[in-house]
Order: structure tokens, then C-alpha cells, then sequence
């Protein structure tokens, strides 16, 4: 088992290795100088050359790689030549000193995602510590909502197949695998928080904190999560509810649950405590999956939404070419896939240790 979980660290890491390649490249290869994006309309040509030599944009596309990759590392170089180019000073960014190599040391830190284009110089980490927060509950509140309801309907569609409830079920669940999240956002937020806003009490738009007129008083607003949670959990429903029903009909099938069943055991008994664990185990993969997968698809869902979530500050980010938030998001949205990946991994090879010998 040691060895099994040691194995997905390692290739989660070489996987993110290559994730920080593609995601420098895809960014270096932009037309335009990020110097000027940074300075907007208020550069000239001495500012411009102070950004270029302290962020790194008069050197050659490699060593502008090798600093992207000492900076998002935990584990980086530190020179204490004040004229070198470095993203850690004294003072500034807090780091732990393992050891040093002639003028260089080994440092452990924190990554640092860079500053900010368009934010006055404000730290990536910050933007996305205010609002990666707010993209979880979000996506909390939308898986749980389809495992809940999706297992519960998967399994009575397996217990009543060939019925018209399966049916039903199986004619919701495409439309709901079918449908594009942004156009059902749309509707969404057309049809119950505007034509029936008097009977549901819900707003169009609406984040989760809100604040007062005077901007001193911020209050919870739980009623603006129940539509972009239902919004953003109707395809992962609908893949549950398919998984469940397919997965419960072939552990019925198999000949331990004919055996339990002629032993006089009800059909809800046979369900309970023999058939639904095994049942569950494709369920809790593609969950995995769906919660990481929505942390980049609630982008979408957000913005519709006006929901401040990271999803919403990429748009945003995107609009103005804010290029390090948009890599650090990306990064930040990368690495938690890789890690929600391994734990399942892990979970799954404890539910089945043929997973481990494989």
C-alpha cells in the first residue's frame, strides 16, 4: 500500500511538472509585452525597463522559465547577489533556509504565483486565497446535491427497471448530460429568479457575502447558492444516476446476491448489505472527477451568476490579460485535480485491493 501511494505521488508530480511547462509556454508565446499590460497607460521607457529587469522579461525565454519554475516550487533557489534577479527579499516573502551552495541557498517556501497586472501589485496567492474559497462551497453544495440525489435515483431506477419511472429517469438524466452549463444558467436564472421570483424569493445574481450600503456590514446570503449549486450539479446528477442504476444491475446479477437472496433476505436487505458497496465504487471515481473538474467548470456558472468565485475572477482576468492570475488559477485549479485524484485513487484501492495488485 506504501508503495502503491508513493507511486501517485510521484506521477502527480511529474504530471504537474508538465502542467507548469504547458501552462508558461501557452502564456509566453501571447502576443504583446506584459511589461506595458502592467503599466497600462502610464509607462514610460525608465518604467518600463525597471519592470523588465525585475520581473524577468529582458532575458531569454529559458531563464524566464527556469525563474517561473524557482518561483512556483516549493523548493527553490535563493540568491543573496542583490543584483540578481530573484522574487524573494527579506522581509518581503517569508522563507525557510536549508542549506546553501556557494552564493546560492535552498530555500522552502510557499510557491509564489507573482503579482497581479492590474491589481496595484497585489499578490496572486491573495486574490486567490479571497476567492477559491467561495468556488468551493460553491462546488461543496453542487456535488453534494447530485450524490445525494443522484444515488438515491439511480438506485431505485435499477430496483424498477423497464418501468416508466426508469424512464423518466433515463430521459432527465441525457437532457441533463446534454445540456451546456452556461445556457442552463441562463434559464435558470431567467425562470426562477425573474419570472417566478415572487413565489421563489431568489435573485438573478448574487454572491454568498454581501455587503451594506455602508460597506462596513457583511451578512450570508445562503438563498444565493441554491441556484448556481443546482445549475452547476445537473450534469454530474445526471452521470450518478446512470452510473449508480448500471453499476447496482450488474452486482445484482452476480451470484453472491442470487445466494443471499435464497437465503430469504428482502430486496432491501440484499441492497443495504450486499450489494451497494460494491455498487458505489465507479460512483465515488467519477464524483472525484466532477468535484475537481468543477472547480474549472463552475467559470461559466460564476460569471452568469455574479458569483465571486476564482471561476469569475478568470473571466475578469482574461478580459484585462491579468496573465499571472490567469496562470496562477490555472496552476492552483491543476494541482487540487491532481490531489483530489490521488486521494480517490487511494480510497478506491482500499475498497478494492485489486486495484493495488494491478
Amino acid at each position: 500500500m506504501v508503495q502503491f501511494i508513493l507511486n501517485k505521488f510521484f506521477y502527480g508530480i511529474l504530471t504537474l511538472f508538465g502542467v507548469v511547462t504547458v501552462i508558461f509556454l501557452l502564456f509566453n508565446v501571447l502576443p504583446g509585452d506584459p511589461a506595458r499590460m502592467m503599466l497600462d497607460q502610464r509607462e514610460d521607457s525608465e518604467q518600463l525597463q525597471n519592470i523588465r529587469k525585475k520581473y524577468g522579461f529582458d532575458q531569454s525565454l529559458s531563464t524566464q522559465y527556469f525563474y517561473y519554475l524557482n518561483d512556483v516550487s516549493p523548493l527553490s533557489l535563493h540568491s543573496t547577489k542583490s543584483e540578481d534577479y530573484t522574487f524573494l527579499s527579506d522581509g518581503k516573502y517569508s522563507y525557510q533556509l536549508l542549506f546553501s551552495i556557494g552564493e546560492s541557498s535552498v530555500v522552502l517556501k510557499y510557491p509564489y504565483l507573482r503579482e497581479s497586472f492590474q491589481k496595484n501589485g497585489k499578490k496572486v496567492s491573495e486574490v486567490i486565497s479571497e476567492t477559491l474559497p467561495n468556488t468551493a462551497i460553491l462546488a461543496l453544495f453542487a456535488i453534494s446535491i447530485a450524490i445525494i440525489v443522484g444515488i438515491i435515483f439511480g438506485i431505485f431506477s435499477a430496483v424498477y427497471k423497464d418501468t416508466w419511472f426508469d424512464r423518466v429517469i433515463a430521459i432527465i438524466s441525457t437532457f441533463g448530460m446534454s445540456i451546456p452549463s452556461f445556457f442552463s444558467a441562463i434559464l435558470f436564472a431567467w425562470l426562477f429568479g425573474f419570472v417566478l421570483q415572487e413565489y421563489t424569493g431568489l435573485e438573478m445574481t448574487g454572491s454568498l457575502y454581501v455587503v451594506d450600503d455602508f460597506g462596513e456590514q457583511i451578512s450570508i446570503q445562503w438563498k444565493n447558492l441554491i441556484l448556481p449549486a443546482i445549475v452547476l450539479g445537473i450534469r454530474p446528477l445526471a452521470v450518478i444516476i446512470q452510473l449508480m442504476r448500471n453499476s447496482l444491475l450488474e452486482v445484482l446479477s452476480q451470484d453472491y446476491i442470487r445466494t443471499a437472496k435464497a437465503k430469504g433476505l428482502t430486496k432491501y436487505q440484499v441492497i443495504k448489505s450486499h450489494a451497494l458497496k460494491n455498487a458505489l465504487n465507479p460512483v465515488i471515481t467519477a464524483v472525484s472527477g466532477w468535484f475537481a473538474s468543477m472547480l474549472a467548470g463552475a467559470v461559466f456558472v460564476e460569471y452568469i451568476f455574479n458569483w465571486n468565485g476564482l471561476g469569475k475572477e478568470i473571466v475578469n482576468a482574461l478580459n484585462t490579460l491579468d496573465l499571472p492570475i490567469i496562470m496562477g488559477s490555472v496552476l492552483v485549479i491543476a494541482t487540487l485535480f491532481i490531489i483530489i485524484n490521488i486521494l480517490v485513487d487511494i480510497m478506491y484501492s482500499w475498497l478494492d485491493p485489486r486495484i493495488r495488485l494491478q
